[in-house]
């Protein structure tokens, strides 16, 4: 197969790619917590070389999460928190240490500050949050210090991986950091609250339309060439 051929393909399937995270991103506009996410694409070439032609493909660079903050809606709830600024709550699951910014908890039977998976809330040192059953009054405060009755309990974590583009997304709003975290100081909470997706629908509506266009585009180039190459068979097979 030509050359031309494989580099279409593999613009293709970049532009493919490219359309499977709009497509998930629109999905989730409406989930709390959700980071939207895009593709860095990079160029791979095969060979360089003066006296032989050298192949040039379209490559996945990185996967992006969009860091932008997402509005705050009020909801009252006691346990439900979200985070103005950067950094991410820490969740302990089987997969490991897992990053959201879906901030809506509650108390399993064990007293745990669980996320609504069940996941155990970690402190900024990684262990679990404990709330007294008997807690009549709980309040976070926007340092992240979870008070029982007026009694400090803990501090909820809120951390940042230190390589970003190192995470991987885990289910629709956490994050495996694959990586080091650190605290990240400066960020606020605020109780009775939770982050909206940060997903702007017209901004991925658009996007989708310029990448669908590109795709036809590299798909019309490529059916010319498959013409091209077929007519030179043909003429020299006669």
């Amino acid at each position: 197969m030509d050359t031309m051929i494989y580099t279409a393909l593999s613009r293709q399937s970049g532009l493919k790619s490219e359309l499977d995270i709009i497509a998930n991103n629109l999905a989730n506009a409406s989930t709390t917590g959700f980071r939207a996410e895009s593709l860095v694409f990079s160029e791979y070439v095969s060979q360089q070389s003066r006296t032989r032609d050298s192949v040039s493909m379209t490559d996945i660079g990185a996967r992006i999460i969009d860091s932008s903050q997402g509005a705050l809606r009020q909801t009252g709830g006691t346990l439900d928190i979200a985070i103005e600024g950067e950094g991410y709550f820490q969740l302990a699951g089987a997969e490991g240490v897992l990053l959201t910014r879906a901030g809506s908890f509650a108390s399993n039977e064990n007293g745990e500050l669980v996320s609504l998976e069940g996941r155990q809330v970690l402190d900024e040192g990684g262990a679990p949050i404990f709330i007294p059953p008997n807690a009549r009054d709980i309040s976070v405060a926007s340092d992240g210090t979870l008070s029982a009755d007026g009694a400090p309990l803990s501090v909820v974590g809120v951390v940042a991986p230190i390589n970003a583009t190192a995470m991987a997304r885990v289910g629709a709003t956490a994050f495996a950091p694959n990586g080091p975290v650190e605290i990240v100081e400066g960020a606020t909470l605020h109780q009775g609250f939770l982050e909206t997706s940060n997903v702007n629908p017209l901004e991925e509506v658009a996007r989708m339309i310029e990448v669908q266009r590109r795709y036809e585009s590299v798909k019309s180039f490529a059916d010319r060439e498959h013409d091209r190459i077929k007519s030179v068979i043909d003429t020299l097979g006669r």
